[in-house]
């Protein structure tokens, strides 16, 4: 028994929840001894009733979650019960906000506890009505006049002020997320945007020092994150994604949604001079009609006028950041959108930045128990959320764990995570509960 102590201690278990518009994805994993991310199981569902990244059939969506935690439970043999959510949609809103708290014990050095206190401070914000406070992210701090300060702990100084980055959404929106996960029998541990999840899983610290910009395109949104000295610095959600172009290309070409969604995968491409004129794709008709021959260009083109849309929005959320000019490490590209042919070159072509596909595949240990096709299908820019989801939940549960026990935090209203690399608070949690690690039952998988 002390054995399997001592192990749920070093790697607990924790579950990432993608609740996508086209997918919804479980993952469950552990950090492994080198430092990595271990997969132990993974589970996926058709997602038939989430819109635009919203949930708009509470029944189809509990269904979803139930069928893909369930897989991923008996793939991992873990009884699932906390899980770590993603939350995404047009509802989400962020925004640039001071506080400042002034200290009255001067004789002793700046704690966590006064950090947690001046983020306290920023959740009690009047907000527009119907909106609440998702995410608290502290940027630079300021002591005592003494501007662009990452990381405060132990200094000496009266006036403690700081920079807020407010993520904010659609009060009914989380409630309806947090209810279909209580509906399928779990527990929510806490709700983290998507791109930071994603940013979490293909990001290097290098480039969010240098400057970039993640774009997440997933089936109903695409979700943008600006990165500059290590710090988010905006967030946006756009309210089109692949599901878009598969829409687009079912009107352009006449055909039924899952050929158009066929044709996307296949033989999509972004730039339509990349595809010779005498391509052609021939499409069965429906019954008792003749098959359809479609032209690969023209299908290209019918893509790349959406993807241009899609890009010009992200480009826009750029300029009006105020970034532009400071991202050396350019744009990383992810979610499934991402695999389209040719992408990358549209991205470069429209916003004159560098561009790459990011793979979640860098974080993540060999785990030799998962079959190797599901090893391989994890390496894919599809599940970069879901194992966002899954670092984030670690790191957040390594961090609890870190706590020193003769501080006097009440931990169920400690709203932080400390980014180790950089020293920077901020990644606040969202809810006190404790681990998934409580809730493991089969103690002969953790020997």
């Amino acid at each position: 028994m002390d054995k399997t102590s001592t192990l749920e201690k070093s790697s607990p278990i924790v579950v990432g929840l993608d609740i996508g518009t086209t997918k919804i994805c479980a993952i469950v994993g552990r950090r492994s001894k080198n430092g990595k991310i271990e997969v132990l199981g993974i589970g996926k569902a058709e997602s038939a009733g989430v819109t635009r990244g919203m949930v708009s059939n509470i029944d189809k969506t509990v269904q979803g979650i139930a069928i893909a935690v369930d897989v991923a439970g008996t793939q991992s043999n873990v009884e699932i019960k906390v899980v770590n959510v993603g939350i995404a949609g047009q509802h989400i809103k962020s925004l640039q906000h001071r506080g400042l708290i002034t200290r009255r014990d001067m004789s002793n050095e700046i704690s966590r506890k006064d950090i947690d206190k001046l983020v306290e401070d920023m959740y009690n914000l009047v907000m527009p009505p119907g909106e609440e406070i998702i995410h608290v992210l502290p940027q630079e701090f300021t002591v005592d006049n003494e501007p662009g300060i990452k990381d405060p702990i132990g200094m000496a100084g009266v006036r403690l002020e700081a920079n807020f980055h407010i993520i904010s959404g659609q009060v009914t929106a989380i409630k309806n997320i947090v209810k279909c996960v209580n509906k399928a029998g779990l527990q929510s541990e806490e709700l983290t945007l998507e791109p930071l999840a994603s940013s979490e899983s293909v990001l290097s610290d290098e480039e969010k020092e240098a400057g970039v910009v993640l774009v997440d395109i997933g089936g109903g949104t695409t979700d943008v994150a600006i990165f500059h000295e290590g710090i988010i610095r905006h967030t946006a959600v756009i309210p089109f994604g692949g599901n878009s172009v598969t829409e687009d290309i079912r009107e352009g070409c006449s055909v039924m949604r899952n050929i158009a969604e066929q044709l996307k995968v296949r033989f999509g491409s972004a730039l339509a001079d990349e595809n010779k004129e005498n391509e052609i794709v021939c499409v069965p008709g429906l019954r008792g009609r003749e098959p359809k021959e479609i032209s690969v260009k023209n299908l290209a083109f019918v893509i790349q006028a959406r993807m241009e849309e899609i890009v010009e929005h992200v480009y826009y959320e750029i300029k009006s950041s105020g970034y532009e000019k400071k991202l050396i490490a350019g744009i990383v590209i992810t979610g499934g959108g991402a695999q389209l042919k040719h992408l990358a070159q549209l991205v470069e072509f429209v916003t004159g930045l560098d561009c790459r596909v990011g793979y979640p595949n860098e974080h993540l240990a060999k785990n030799e128990a998962l079959p190797k096709n599901i090893y391989e299908e994890l390496q894919s820019p599809t599940f970069a959320t879901g194992i966002g989801l899954l670092i984030k939940g670690i790191q957040k549960m390594e961090y609890n764990d870190y706590v020193p026990a003769n501080e006097d935090i009440k931990v169920e209203k400690t709203r932080y995570t400390e980014d180790k690399k950089f020293g920077l608070l901020g990644k606040l949690l969202e809810s006190g509960k404790r681990f998934i690690k409580d809730d493991i039952k089969d103690e002969d998988f953790l020997k």
